[in-house]
């Protein structure tokens, strides 16, 4: 007698062959282990016990398909950001600080103000940063999220690259969802690139040292370009019969001042017209405003790439400069 086809599906789905046992197991394992051992010289045991112990968390996949840069608007992603708390724990976190604040300014130009707000929007100044195992969210990012998984397989390489030349145990280090990692979540690659050693112990350390995610957060935002004393963004009108399509001609801004006014966008400050600026729309608690967002608004979104996650960063800043000068 044959079976029911729920039977046989039922029955396949429970056999070994059916569920990846381990990342090990995965189709795409074989080739990612190849890559670490031919191109960076790891040893093929090596890999293939990392991937047997990484696992496959379902709670990242959920996360990463909704996060809050695209799942809200200006008027709700501001509330998360812009708190009391968080203001009065940037203020706390300047004073703690002061004087490796002074000396990153000193070095990279990036105001204190601007690294103390990143890293409280990045992770509440180092109290959340993450529960997630580093190589569970790339692992699972990689081989299981075909939508971005060449981007984090090319993390997962980083990471164990990172952790290889700084000594530590991959398996140890946690993070976000995405595989951020410290006070300022860098993601691996970013970690290779812009981590520095600011208080000059011989490591990079932007998990557990302050000092050096202080460090490692101007040099980044110094590497892509910020510029001393110069505006980050300004309140903005519209004219009746403005072009309306100049709001989604990206981050990156395209206009120069004087074009955007000339298209019925101008900002309420006086501003170099031939500086160029991105125009910003937002539905906040009263509705449509409009702001220009100059080249560091746009330096900042380089941190991540999305405007709201910006102006969060610029106005937590603006309000622990203000705090921090009573």
């Amino acid at each position: 007698m044959r079976k029911p086809l729920c039977t046989l599906v039922l029955a396949l789905l429970m056999s070994p062959l059916a569920a990846v046992a381990s990342y090990l197991d995965h189709e795409l394992a074989g080739e990612f282990t190849d890559r670490m051992v031919k191109t960076h010289g790891f040893e093929r045991a090596e890999i293939e016990k990392l991937l047997a112990q990484a696992e496959r968390k379902q709670s990242i996949l959920d996360a990463i398909s909704r996060p809050a840069e695209r799942t809200l608007e200006w008027k709700d992603y501001r509330k998360i950001f812009i708190q009391e708390s968080r203001i009065s724990q940037g203020v706390e976190f300047w004073n703690t600080h002061r004087d490796t604040l002074k000396r990153a300014q000193q070095q990279y130009g990036v105001p204190p103000q601007v690294i103390a707000a990143i890293i409280g929007v990045e992770t509440r100044y180092g109290r959340h940063m993450g529960s997630y195992r580093v190589v569970d969210a790339l692992a699972t990012l990689g081989f299981d999220y075909p939508r971005r998984g060449k981007f984090f397989s090319k993390q997962l390489e980083e990471f164990l690259l990172m952790t290889r030349e700084q000594g530590l145990d991959p398996l140890a280090m946690t993070g976000s969802y995405a595989g951020a990692m410290g006070f300022g979540q860098f993601i691996p690659s970013s970690y290779r690139s812009f981590a520095v050693d600011f208080d000059g112990d011989g490591v990079a350390d932007i998990v557990n040292n302050p000092v050096d995610a202080i460090g490692s957060v101007a040099n980044y935002i110094a590497k892509h370009d910020w510029r001393p004393n110069a505006p980050v963004a300004l309140s903005a009108f519209v004219a009746k019969n403005h072009d309306a399509q100049v709001f989604d001609e990206g981050l990156k801004p395209k206009y120069t001042v004087a074009e955007l006014k000339s298209k019925g966008v101008g900002a309420y400050a006086d501003l170099d017209g031939k500086a160029k600026a991105s125009a910003i729309r937002f539905i906040g608690d009263s509705g449509e405003e409009y702001w220009l967002g100059m080249h560091n608004f746009y330096v900042i979104t380089r941190y991540n790439h999305s405007s709201m996650y910006a102006m969060a960063v610029y106005q937590l800043s603006q309000l622990i400069e203000q705090r921090y000068g009573q």
